[in-house]
């Protein structure tokens, strides 16, 4: 068990980038969507917040950012409403700086939430250290208190485990910034094709 735990606590990886301590993931953090990566159309600077004031283009931007509409619906919604549009160019760069912003968005809460998960890992190992530390201690006394062993083998088995699940989530959660840039660079796409 006392294996387990220390490649459990090995498993906490020092960050590749000092500027990002907190960051899990394999791939480099990068804090936000830049708009000339994902945007070649016309300058957006004048629509800004506009596109909030107006309802229908706050829905589809809604369903657009959804992640769990399929690419391929978000697209044809996007590309049916530019096409009953009648400013093409208006309302293509009303969409795309909501979609921008709301992606954007949606990807700091991912950011922040995997960061914060990797704090609460890094407290996780601690806490398994200290608990596996007073294990042994108990174990290794000259007349060893079993319920006290029992209780405390228990919860450092289910802390390895909690440990464990989120280190699993959190392989998953790091794919998911990558997933957002793309939708946004196909939407961008898409909505940049309608417009001309």
């Amino acid at each position: 068990m006392i294996a387990a735990v220390i490649m459990l606590a090995h498993g906490v990886a020092q960050a590749a980038d000092p500027r990002y301590p907190d960051w899990p993931c394999i791939q480099a953090k990068v804090p936000e969507i830049s708009l000339p990566a994902v945007w070649a159309g016309p300058p957006i600077d004048d629509v800004a917040n506009a596109w909030k004031e107006d309802a229908e283009v706050v829905a589809l931007v809604e369903q657009l950012a959804s992640r769990r509409v399929p690419i391929e619906q978000a697209r044809k919604a996007a590309a049916d409403f530019l096409a009953r549009s009648n400013d093409k160019v208006k309302f293509g760069k009303l969409v795309f700086a909501g979609l921008f912003d709301s992606l954007n968005a949606q990807r700091s809460a991912v950011l922040n939430g995997l960061e914060r998960v990797m704090r609460k890992q890094r407290d996780a190992v601690e806490k398994i250290r200290t608990d596996t530390a007073a294990l042994q201690a108990i174990q290794g006394a000259a007349s060893p208190d079993q319920a006290r062993i029992d209780e405390l083998n228990n919860q450092v088995l289910w802390e390895a485990r909690i440990f464990d699940d989120r280190r699993r989530v959190v392989a998953f959660v790091c794919e998911v910034p990558t997933i957002i840039d793309q939708r946004l660079f196909a939407l961008s796409r898409t909505i940049q094709q309608e417009m001309e």
